[in-house]
């Protein structure tokens, strides 16, 4: 069974069961619980849910916006097909100075990439999208908005990603999957191995409207699927050279897509 599978539908049900619904800003009431925690060995397992479809190729797509692109504008997803920006897109076609923004406006891609090669025992890699000055002029405050970096002794790259905000319903299954492909990409081209990916929830919740659909999801952990096997094209050395189609899982077996509605 796909450890991804076990851990987050672990978090699901602890929702569902202990959490405390309340209002937020979306207007739509949610159940929620802080501080839930997800790791994963990225070395042994690539942490995909296969209790339903998880379209990685979207995910995949969104990260390289971000973190390759550095890019705040919602046109060039759309060149890629890729509509998940859509509802927060200002008239400008951006969402305003957010996510990608903040990494090129810092040059944090950049720098980590070159401390990886440089001085990977450092303990000031820190990549962080929280700009308290710009959030005025952001559609949307980032919901994964820190990422803090370690290499290991024996050559593993680890990763801890904290999450202000977690959908666990529609956006957790996302992040957990693009920010462990990320961590791949970039100890590919760093010359190290996939290591450890903790994921750090700060606020979990479930829409009410979700949680039926979720109750289904649990009645399918005991027919979890092994996990797939990501595959990178191996002749990319350089991050900026990722195209979505260097990024591959082999073998997803999952469950049939489970819709959800987006509460912007």
């Amino acid at each position: 069974m796909s450890l991804a599978d076990k851990e987050y539908l672990g978090i699901v049900k602890n929702i569902l069961e202990k959490g405390k619904l309340g209002q937020n800003r979306t207007g739509m009431p949610a159940y929620k619980l802080p501080h839930q925690i997800m790791q994963f060995d990225l070395e042994k397992e690539f942490p995909i849910l296969t209790t339903k479809f998880v379209a990685f190729k979207t995910a995949v797509k969104e990260i390289l916006w971000i973190w390759q692109k550095q890019s705040n504008d919602v046109r060039l997803l759309q060149k890629w097909n890729c509509h998940i920006w859509d509802e927060w897109m200002r008239e400008d076609g951006t969402i305003g100075k957010a996510y990608g923004y903040q990494l090129a406006k810092y040059h944090q891609v950049d720098t980590l990439l070159k401390t990886l090669k440089e001085d990977p025992q450092s303990r000031r890699m820190v990549v962080d999208l929280w700009n308290a000055g710009d959030l005025p002029d952001m559609a949307l405050y980032p919901c994964a908005f820190l990422t803090m970096w370690d290499v290991s002794d024996e050559g593993k790259l680890n990763c801890m990603l904290v999450q202000r905000s977690g959908d666990m319903g529609l956006g957790v299954p996302f992040n957990m999957a693009q920010y462990a492909a990320l961590i791949c990409m970039i100890a590919q081209v760093s010359g190290l191995k996939p290591g450890l990916f903790t994921h750090v929830i700060n606020n979990a919740h479930i829409y009410e409207n979700h949680a039926e659909a979720l109750q289904m999801q649990l009645k399918r952990l005991p027919e979890a699927y092994e996990a797939p096997k990501l595959v990178l094209n191996p002749e990319i050395h350089d991050f900026y050279d990722f195209q979505p189609e260097d990024i591959v899982l082999e073998n997803y077996k999952h469950h049939d897509k489970i819709a959800m509605e987006v509460s912007v």
